[in-house]
C-alpha cells in the first residue's frame, strides 16, 4: 500500500467540473491499494498518516498532529502510484489491487479515518478527477508499507 501525503492549506476534487470532496487545513491522500495488500497494511496506514507530526506548533516547528492541528482529510484513491517503471517508457500497472479489492480498502482506509474523529471528505473511486490543492510548507511524504509492514 503506498500513499502520497500532503499537508495543505485547502485541497478540493472534481469530476465532470463539480466538486465531490474538498478541505481547508489538512491532509490530502493519494492512496493507492497494491496486489497482495490487507488487514496489515491498512491498519497501518490508517494509524501512521493521523498521527505524522508534519503540522507547526506555536514555535514554527513541526510538532503537531492532525487531531492537535483541527486538520481534516481529502483522500482521493490513485492506482498510478502502483506504476513500474522499469522497463521502457510506459508505465505498467500489474502491482495495483483489483479494482474491487482497492475500492473496499480505499472505502475502510476512510472509514477507519472517520471512526477515529477525523472529518474525511473524498474524490470518487475510479473515476476522471480533477484535483487542486495549496501545498503548504510545501510539505510531501511518501509513505510505502512494503518499507515498514512485516506480511506474515
Amino acid at each position: 500500500m503506498r500513499a502520497l501525503v500532503q499537508r495543505v492549506s485547502e485541497a478540493r476534487v472534481l469530476v465532470a467540473g463539480e466538486t465531490v470532496g474538498a478541505i481547508g487545513p489538512g491532509l490530502l491522500v493519494l492512496f493507492c491499494a497494491e496486489a497482495g495488500d490487507g488487514e496489515a497494511e491498512l491498519a497501518w496506514m490508517t494509524k501512521k498518516i493521523p498521527a505524522l507530526r508534519i503540522f507547526e506548533d506555536g514555535a514554527g516547528r513541526m510538532n503537531l498532529d492532525l487531531a492537535a492541528s483541527g486538520g481534516a482529510v481529502l483522500a482521493v484513491s490513485q492506482f498510478t502510484l502502483a506504476a513500474d517503471l522499469t522497463r521502457g517508457n510506459r508505465p505498467g500497472f500489474s502491482r495495483a489491487a483489483a479494482p474491487d479489492l482497492a475500492e473496499d480498502l480505499y472505502d475502510r482506509f476512510c472509514a477507519g479515518l472517520r471512526g477515529s474523529g477525523f472529518a474525511v471528505e473524498t474524490g470518487r473511486f475510479g473515476a476522471k478527477m480533477a484535483v487542486r490543492l495549496v501545498n503548504d510548507g510545501p510539505t510531501t511524504l511518501w509513505l510505502d508499507t512494503r518499507e515498514t509492514v512485516r506480511r506474515p
